[in-house]
Parts: structure tokens; sequence; C-alpha cells
């Protein structure tokens, strides 16, 4: 999987969100804000339409339509950042890296201290090698009193941690994104199965598995494989077939199954 692609990554703009990486950046589509309305002509209220516009059909799989809709969001207003942030995702997610680096440096020139852009910022940090640094960003995004979502920071600072190898850090992270989450926290118990399946806690790992899973839907081919060698491990060969059958029939070209079928448990 590569990482950018359009799993779990919700990206923002200070509204809401979306799924399209694999873990929670932020963002929200207003419809009713694309139609007519009093300020319509007015640069910020068109930058803002526009960037909207632009998030909406990244969204939908069309980042080359995304990029001409914030063009035009950053011809009405060259400060409004937000549509730096949306553009700087659009163009990691086609491995523009210098281009997505620009954008976020100049979303974050211009509002240093906004929830969302610490949060995407810190996102992109964390997909392109640079775990430990992306901590600072999603912590950056806590201190603000007004962040909507703090769930999702918790979450890709502890999927970051993990990724870093901080497993005191990640657990504590998810832990917390947790008991703040209001839509069931998919993505921090799928994080916190793998966090204590590396530290063999294997019970607790089934445990936060099997709730992820039951709001994962497909479930993934990462989720499957976790599974595999969850059951694996403790020696339940139905449960590690059942996990195997799904994952031949559903994903038999995924690094996971090449794995499965060298037998590369770990």
């Amino acid at each position: 999987m590569s990482a950018f692609s359009r799993v779990h990554l919700i990206f923002g703009l200070c509204l809401s969100a979306v799924s399209i990486f694999s873990a929670q950046a932020q963002y929200d589509f207003n419809p009713s804000a694309t139609g007519q309305s009093k300020g319509a002509t007015d640069p910020h209220n068109r930058a803002k339409i526009h960037t909207e516009l632009g998030s909406m059909y990244f969204q939908a799989g069309n980042p080359g339509v995304a990029l001409d809709e914030l063009r035009i969001a950053l011809s009405a207003d060259a400060n409004y950042y937000q549509a730096y942030s949306v553009r700087g995702l659009v163009h990691a997610s086609l491995k523009e890296y210098g281009k997505a680096e620009e954008d976020f440096r100049r979303a974050l020139d211009v509002a240093p201290n906004d929830p969302d852009v610490n949060n995407n910022y810190g996102w992109y940090l964390c997909e392109t090698g640079k775990e430990r640094q992306s901590i600072g960003y999603f912590l950056n995004a806590l201190k603000s009193p007004l962040y909507e979502t703090p769930d999702r920071a918790y979450t890709n600072a502890g999927t970051c941690a993990l990724k870093s190898g901080d497993l005191d850090g990640a657990q504590n992270y998810l832990l917390k994104a947790l008991q703040l989450s209001r839509d069931g926290a998919m993505t921090a118990r799928f994080q916190l199965a793998k966090v204590f399946y590396q530290r063999g806690i294997l019970a607790e790992a089934r445990v936060y598995l099997n709730d992820a899973l039951k709001m994962m839907e497909p479930p993934t081919a990462e989720a499957l494989w976790l599974g595999l060698r969850l059951e694996r491990k403790q020696g339940n060969r139905a449960g590690e077939d059942g996990y195997a059958s799904q994952l031949r029939g559903r994903y038999p070209t995924s690094p996971e199954y090449q794995e499965f079928l060298k037998g590369n448990f770990e």
C-alpha cells in the first residue's frame, strides 16, 4: 500500500473529515457553500468555495481537477492557508514531494498554530519517513482549545510513534484517541492491536482487532494479515485458515498474501 493511498486519511481545512491516506488528516465539504450566496464574489469566500471543491474532487480520486480548483482558490486569495494545506496533500498523493513541502510551509507561515494544518503536515512527514519529527506537529495541533477532532491527531501521533518503534508513546496516544473519539475509533483500535501484538499481549491484540474489524468493510489486507498471524501465534489453526482464506479471496496479489505464500509470518 503506497504512503498516500486512499484508505484512512482524513484531511482538513478546519472543517471536518474525509478518507484519503492511511490515517487521519482533515477536511469538510459543505455542498451548500458552492451554491449562490451573498458572499460568492468576495475573494475570501471564493477561495473557500474552490478549496472545498478541490477537496471534494481529491476525495473522489480526481487530483488534476482538484489542483485546478485550488489554483482558482489561491488566485482569489493568495493567503488562504487552507488551500495550501489541501494542495500539499494533493501533491503528496502524486509523489510531488517538493511541491507538497512548499505548500505546507506556506500554510504554516500564514497559520503556524492552526490545528488542521499542523495535523496534515505531521501526517505528511510521517508518511515520508520522518515519523519522529511528525509527532511535534500533532501535539501542536492538540494545543488549540478550538480543535474539534483531537482524537484524529492522537490517532496520528500513535500511528507514527508505532512506526518509529516507540511502543509506549504509541499506546498512550492511541488510548487517548479512544477516550475522545465519537466515531468508534476504528483506526486507533487497529493500531492498538498492532501495538499489543508487538508487545506479545496477544489476547488484548485480538480484542482490539476484532473491534476494528466490526467497523471495517471490507477488511483491509493488513488487518487480515494481522489476524492470521495472531491466530497462528495462539495455535488457533481454524482461525488462521479463516483469515488465510479471506486474504486469498480478497487480496491475492497483495504484499501480505505474498508474504503468507513465502511463510514469512514476522
